[in-house]
């Protein structure tokens, strides 16, 4: 088969040819085009191209640039001349991409490589259109050479005051047609001026090879270590984020995100700083445990009751999966669950990177080796190549989530990147403790990571004080009121306290904890728009008189009622700023002390993912294969069908009920010769074209198999249009 046309060419490849093609280019397959000429408009076009040349390293990358600027047609040894012997290897990767293709007079490049490439590809200039004395090049006077070193490596166009009276160099450059006038105030160096100048080398340097990635080597314990102390960390971060908004929900701003406000307390509840904190509410965001609600609340989703009941192996998988698939990055802004923050190559920068650690085993590279080499392999083009600070921000996070340690790989990782179970999590995180040890400055220690249970009941009555190996709690007045708001009496944290501690509880807390209990409750608000009310009047006659809480417009009703204009909970939260405990209480006077745990009661909307095109599976890019060849004897038969056919409806073949069933038994009775091409119509009614070879005839229906999917499929015999052979 000559090959005349960039659509000869992919109908010359075999199945195994386009199998790597469609690997290598996904969106080719999405969805799969009908025939070779279709699939030929779709590789040549320039969204598809440009997906494919950003996916090449920046050594193809040279390699394709110097085929660019050669004269088409042009050979092998042509393109070695002007890049390096290595680079046959490069042709062939390019060839198996169709960005190179070879027709019958030499290789060729698809319409449109070009305009993605540029319009100065390699700093070179645009073609003399007169042969030019390159050898008079020699002989330049000192001013024009000067021009020319300037020039001659990029970028080719020169900026002078007035064209029409250059300088005495430019003047003879321009004489000798080296050198061309754009406009009245530019010049362009022409293409073959500069190539003879480089040495016949259309790039100065030549980078064949990946830049090594270099680092120092960390000690296989320390490494499983550092990492596991990372997994553990992360857990309890996104635990606690969850818990602390499940309490006193953040409000989402107007154009989307979390405030500064919310952002800084959270900040301050974990002790982390604003970038870890950001990075942790997205991952939560991105898994659909966190979400916002209708009515602008930050709030825990459902799926987070059961995400905390999961083994730490689960919970680690399912945010980690998320990650890496994510296009949003948290780096970006500092308005975590913002708008803003996708880019598109986020993924497949993420599995660079994890892939580079992967191929340096125990080794923690250094940040200037891993950004030289994840641009090496990821030089993106069309975005001026991938921001170093992006590729700093993804081994940040790894090393937060655990996937490192100190930097390097850990086995962890290397199990999550294979798929492989992750059972060695759990058998590695410190065993969980029941206990604490309370001490005498109202303070207590958690020894090691505390069960569930005795953990979630901990934060209600005391706040964590500092992290580590072990938890330091601290109980207070707000704190335990906290738990006491949540339904928990002074005699049932008491009595938690003396059940969990392995060290007695100390009298101060004792009197803290009955004197707390004791205040709690005797002052009650409700909403009227709200009431106050208390049996002790002379505590109604202080708050009336106090000057702290002016802002709730008290009145007097009764002597035991006041009421304001703020609804119940601003003016429990103004009567606890100025000292006072109330609590809450219904309309029948029923102290309200249950839980405040909410719940979005929307579904988890976690954000859409915008990346490039999921590379499909085998199976899929065989059916996609089998499905063009089909297209290809279907568009066959189709030019045949116009030529010697009257009847001939469109694309379709059309026959009578009887000629149908005539044909089709003496296809079956005198053998099959050729396959058979059939009209056939679905539940809707529509009409769809297939390629088949029938079997046999059975109560109505015709079996055959169907060359598209390659499968044995059954017809009812009424619902075909039409049928012919091919």
């Amino acid at each position: 088969m000559e090959i005349r046309s960039y659509a000869d060419y992919l109908r010359s490849l075999d199945d195994a040819a386009l199998f790597a093609l469609f690997e290598s280019r996904s969106d080719l397959t999405s969805p799969v085009p009908s025939d070779i000429a279709s699939l030929a408009v779709r590789a040549s076009s320039v969204p598809s191209l440009v997906r494919a040349i950003d996916s090449l390293n920046k050594w193809q990358l040279q390699v394709l640039e110097a085929a660019a600027v050669l004269t088409e047609p042009f050979t092998e040894k042509e393109l070695l001349q002007h890049t390096d012997k290595s680079a046959k290897f490069a042709l062939s990767a390019l060839a198996d991409r169709a960005l190179i293709y070879l027709g019958h007079d030499g290789y060729r490049i698809p319409n449109n490589v070009r305009d993605v490439l540029g319009n100065e590809i390699a700093g070179l200039g645009t073609p003399a259109l007169k042969k030019l004395k390159l050898k008079d090049l020699a002989e330049a006077p000192a001013a024009s050479k000067k021009v020319l070193d300037a020039m001659v490596w990029g970028p080719p166009r020169g900026a002078v005051a007035d064209v029409k009276k250059p300088n005495p160099g430019l003047k003879w450059l321009m004489d000798q047609g080296f050198v061309s006038p754009v406009n009245q105030q530019t010049v362009v160096l022409h293409r073959e001026v500069a190539l003879h100048l480089r040495g016949n080398k259309v790039h100065r340097e030549l980078l064949v090879a990946q830049p090594e990635v270099t680092g120092r080597r960390v000690e296989a314990k320390s490494l499983q270590l550092a990492s596991i102390s990372n997994i553990t960390t992360f857990l309890r971060w996104i635990e606690e984020v969850l818990n602390f908004w499940g309490q006193e929900p953040a409000m989402a701003l107007k154009a989307g995100g979390i405030g500064v406000r919310d952002l800084r307390d959270l900040t301050q509840h974990l002790g982390v700083d604003t970038e870890c904190a950001s990075f942790i509410i997205e991952v939560a965001y991105i898994s659909g445990l966190l979400t916002i609600d209708p009515d602008d609340r930050v709030l825990p989703t459902h799926q987070f009751d059961i995400w905390v009941a999961q083994p730490a192996s689960v919970k680690w998988e399912n945010l980690l999966s998320a990650w890496l698939i994510t296009s949003r990055m948290s780096g970006l802004a500092a308005a975590p669950m913002g708008p803003e923050l996708d880019r598109s190559s986020a993924a497949i920068i993420r599995k660079k990177v994890l892939s580079l650690l992967e191929s340096v085993d125990g080794v923690a590279p250094t940040l200037a080796s891993l950004i030289q080499a994840t641009q090496w392999n990821l030089p993106y083009r069309r975005t001026g190549g991938i921001p170093a600070e992006h590729i700093e921000w993804i081994a940040r996070e790894a090393e937060w989530l655990g996937i490192t340690g100190q930097g390097a790989l850990s086995t962890y990782g290397k199990l999550f990147l294979a798929g492989d179970d992750l059972d060695a999590v759990d058998a590695d995180l410190p065993k969980t403790v029941d206990h604490i040890l309370i001490q005498s400055d109202n303070t207590a220690i958690a020894p090691g990571p505390l069960e569930h249970e005795v953990s979630q009941e901990l934060d209600l009555i005391a706040d964590i004080e500092s992290r580590g190996a072990a938890t330091v709690f601290r109980f207070s007045e707000a704190s335990l009121r906290r738990g006491l708001d949540h339904g928990r009496t002074g005699e049932e944290i008491l009595a938690f306290l003396k059940k969990t501690s392995k060290t007695p509880v100390p009298q101060p807390l004792e009197y803290l904890i009955g004197d707390i209990s004791k205040k709690h409750g005797k002052l009650r608000v409700g909403n009227a728009s709200s009431f106050i009310r208390c049996e002790d009047t002379a505590l109604i006659t202080q708050i009336i008189k106090d000057k702290k809480v002016e802002a709730l417009g008290l009145r007097r009703i009764a002597p035991e009622v006041l009421i304001c204009t703020h609804d119940a909970h601003d003016a429990m939260n103004i009567l606890r700023a100025a000292g006072y405990l109330p609590a809450g209480e219904d309309s029948q006077g029923l102290l309200l002390s249950g839980p405040r745990i909410q719940r979005a009661q929307s579904k988890a909307r976690p954000p859409r993912i915008i990346g490039e095109f999921e590379q499909p599976e085998a199976h899929l890019l065989e059916i996609a294969i089998r499905t063009i060849r089909t297209g290809e004897k279907s568009s066959a038969k189709q030019s045949t069908l116009r030529d010697i056919s009257s009847e001939a409806l469109g694309s379709l073949p059309r026959t009578t009920a009887n000629e149908t069933l005539e044909i089709l038994t003496k296809y079956l009775t005198e053998g099959p010769s050729k396959s058979l091409s059939i009209g056939y119509a679905d539940n809707n009614g529509l009409v769809s074209h297939r390629i088949i070879d029938p079997l046999k005839i059975s109560a109505g229906s015709l079996m055959a198999r169907d060359h598209a999917t390659g499968e044995v499929l059954t017809f009812r015999i009424p619902r075909i249009t039409g049928v012919a052979a091919l």
